[in-house]
């Protein structure tokens, strides 16, 4: 997922030593523990306590989308069967129900000033107490997340956590963020573990099961590449670092650290290094490959072989070639077995690995930067020596495939549409880094993709030439970045502009759409006529190479859509409004002028006195009467959007602000500001400023019994405490509905309650989806 949330913090200078870090530590909800040392344990936090004044017990749940971004990494725990976790690059961590056949969520506790917690860069299962398991934590390693990374660490399977801060950041949505892992937990002696730091940093270990963590200062080397060390924003010129750990237990003991480890390094000449004396020191494997970046390591435990997949760039989405090599731990000699040879077909890197721990010599690698025309996964039951593929050019263009790919239960994975072959939709997938073999169950297979994790029970059919099914595993996991939320009253539960995905028309919130939104890959911004709901209207921008118009119009409720036409050629994303009768549209497009049309943008006039730059939303009873905000300056349009007049209005926020009108009164306006919450009654010439209240969202649902003004929805701050808030005594009032352990990190987009359903309430999150609340039972 390449949703990029930027903050305004500047990159501190951290001086890192090789003594003890003594962070603090702290509890699942944010709160210190006792004491303030990270040695002090504390019991964590089951529920918020503080708000005892919620409005009531809400229940949340998501949309049903299943899946949508980026899953880097599935990690089996080997002790357990069944015990798996998965991890996402901005929507948290996720473990495995058997009984359910579904993913839980177990960072939903992440708040709005910790955001960066839901970018995991490694996740880690401990083979001895399977209780325990292990985050590294942190979205982006320039000061686009403005607070350092760090080591989560639970006793209870995810369900409750502690934390420890580390004295430099951890980059979940970076590049190389497929690599790893770079948490490892040590098979012998469970309270030591060791995590590959990212910028620079080298390695770290911990030797009290994650409380503290010291630098390994005889690690020699912290890694030096960097996709484009010119990069001003920091995002392609930080250094890619250690990017794995693994052990040998062979020849260990229970309660002793394991003598002998092996870590990967970002660097393209001295890539795999070795420790014998329990990691004292490390030396440079003699003969490693060099030319490529080693994207993972895996040990064959039975075999004594160390299998290296590389490429000739970090990932996730390039990559031009790489090759697979084995180390023989016993004798030291280093082969390329590359499923694809040097100077044939060879234009992607090797990425995903994994053995089969019920069948020694077993192996699987993927071809993760093959896009074109899918993704390809090789495996070889002889260590290496022979390989096939999951699918084999025929004559151009067909293949032969070894499997099918049934999306019934996530039908808009298709993308609904039929490529030109040898493309074909559904796809195999894309961005394939993380491949697991279950080590109790040789039969079923588990990956990511770019979208959602696939899977298979039928993987030794590919051994007997029988066709085996790939399905989506992906039930509970949900990784959307949601950018607006629209409720139109009707059959319509919900309409979602998503990054990437396009976006999402629900009629029931409890199953997975049939389709996305179609065309561009990034809704922006939507919107409804408000006595005419049928017609939507949405914009956004192209995931990759797109060249149609960004504009989208529907007259049934965003079931089938059909294009406008651009203002100009640079008009993408920004914000759209649609007249309350649907008569016009008026699009404020990011980076240029402020356009109007009537009918559906086949032709448009820029309109006068308002802003580039300016958000944009339309009254929803008067049809000619439309809003813009931008640096402080509210302004109405009275004439359908062609001229716009700056409100006398003052008091305003300066920064960026989000506002709506209430359905059914005219010129009934709320703005959210971030750092206030204002209510204008008079069509914006006019605010009063609600005290108490710093909104960041605001947005209305059905009243409450008995009440005549619509319940008011917000993410924001009252009386100095975060959370998700409503009102129903406009705005006289408000009352947290969610608690603690539902936070979500940020959830700043968009809100919207239902106008149908009393108490329900659709939030915005940046990696979680469309999350719902309704009062419990109700």
């Amino acid at each position: 997922m390449r949703r990029w949330k930027q903050a305004t913090c500047g990159l501190a200078a951290l001086a890192l030593t090789g003594g003890l870090f003594a962070a603090t530590a702290t509890t699942a909800s944010g709160q210190p523990e006792s004491g303030g040392s990270a040695s002090a344990a504390a019991e964590p936090l089951a529920e918020n306590t503080e708000n005892a004044a919620n409005a009531e017990n809400y229940a949340w749940q998501n949309a049903q989308i299943a899946g949508g971004g980026f899953v880097p990494s599935i990690v089996f725990n080997r002790s357990e069967p069944d015990l798996v976790y998965a991890r996402t690059d901005i929507g948290g961590a996720y473990r495995w129900n058997e009984q359910g056949q579904e993913w839980i969520p177990l960072l939903d506790h992440v708040g709005w000033d910790d955001w960066g917690y839901s970018g995991v860069a490694s996740i880690a299962t401990d083979p001895v107490d399977p209780d325990r398991v292990y985050a590294a934590v942190g979205s982006y390693t320039n000061d686009w997340d403005p607070n350092n990374g760090a080591i989560l660490r639970s006793a209870d399977r995810g369900e409750t956590w502690q934390t420890t801060e580390l004295p430099f950041k951890v980059g979940g949505n970076m590049p190389g963020r497929g690599m790893g892992e770079r948490l490892a937990v040590d098979p012998h002696d469970n309270d030591v573990l060791y995590f590959g730091a990212p910028s620079g940093n080298g390695l770290w270990r911990s030797t009290d099961a994650g409380v503290t963590w010291q630098e390994v200062t005889a690690f020699p080397n912290p890694g030096d590449y960097a996709i484009d060390p010119n990069d001003a924003t920091g995002y392609l010129s930080d250094v890619i670092g250690v990017v794995w750990v693994t052990f040998d237990p062979r020849g260990g003991s229970p309660g002793s650290p394991t003598r002998t480890i092996y870590a990967g390094v970002a660097d393209l000449e001295q890539s795999v290094y070795r420790s014998t004396d329990g990691g004292t020191s490390w030396e440079p494997v003699p003969g490693a490959p060099t030319g490529f970046l080693p994207h993972k390591g895996v040990l064959d435990e039975e075999t004594g072989d160390l299998y290296v997949t590389t490429s000739d760039d970090p990932g996730p989405y390039d990559g031009t070639d790489g090759e697979v090599w084995s180390l023989d731990t016993a004798t030291g000699a280093w082969t390329d077995i590359s499923p694809v040879p040097s100077g044939s077909d060879r234009y992607f890197g090797f990425s995903g690995l994994t053995v089969d721990r019920s069948n020694p010599g077993t192996l699987m690698v993927t071809g993760y930067s093959s896009w074109w025309p899918d993704t390809q996964i090789f495996r070889s039951t002889d260590g290496g020596a022979t390989w096939t593929r999951a699918w084999e050019w025929t004559s151009y263009p067909n293949r032969d495939k070894r499997y099918e790919v049934d999306v019934s239960a996530v039908p808009w994975l298709d993308n609904g549409t039929t490529p030109q072959p040898p493309e074909e939709n559904p796809k195999l997938g894309w961005m394939t880094e993380g491949l697991e073999i279950d080590p109790f169950d040789p039969d079923r297979m588990m990956y990511g993709t770019g979208a959602t994790l696939y899977g298979t029970t039928e993987l030794t059919n590919w051994d007997s030439d029988q066709t085996l099914t790939v399905e989506p595993m992906v039930t509970g996991l949900e990784e959307t970045a949601v950018n607006d939320l629209a409720a139109p009253p009707g059959g319509v539960e919900v309409l979602s502009g998503l990054g990437d995905v396009g976006g999402f028309r629900h009629t029931d919130v409890g199953q997975v759409p049939a389709t996305s939104f179609p065309t561009f890959g990034t809704t922006t911004s939507l919107d409804f006529a408000e006595s005419n709901p049928s017609w939507v209207v949405r914009v956004g921008n192209h995931v990759g190479d797109g060249t149609a118009p960004t504009i989208g119009f529907s007259t049934d409720g965003g079931a089938n859509w059909f294009q406008g036409t651009r203002p100009v050629e640079s008009a993408n994303g920004g914000t759209v409004a649609a007249a309350a009768d649907g008569s016009g549209f008026v699009w404020a497009p990011s980076g240029t002028a402020v356009y109007r049309t009537e009918g559906f943008g086949q032709s448009w006039t820029q309109s006068q006195g308002i802003p580039q730059g300016a958000r944009v939303e339309a009254d929803r009873t008067d049809p000619d009467l439309f809003y813009g905000f931008h640096q402080g300056t509210f302004y109405v349009s009275t004439d359908g959007g062609a001229t716009f007049a700056a409100s006398p209005a003052t008091g305003l926020p300066s920064g960026e602000a989000r506002f709506a009108a209430v359905a059914g009164a005219r010129g009934d306006v709320w703005l959210a500001g971030g750092t206030g919450l204002w209510h204008s009654t008079d069509a914006g010439q006019s605010f009063t400023r609600v005290a108490g209240v710093q909104a960041d969202t605001i947005g209305f649902g059905a009243a409450a019994p008995g009440a005549d003004y619509p319940a008011l929805y917000s993410s924001g701050v009252v009386d100095g405490v975060r959370g998700i808030y409503r009102s129903v005594d406009a705005g006289q009032s408000w009352e947290r509905i969610n608690d603690d352990e539902h936070q979500w990190a940020w959830t700043g987009a968009a809100i919207t309650g239902d106008p149908d359903v009393y108490g329900r309430v659709y939030v915005s999150t940046n990696g979680r989806g469309v999350i719902y609340g309704e009062p419990s039972g109700g």
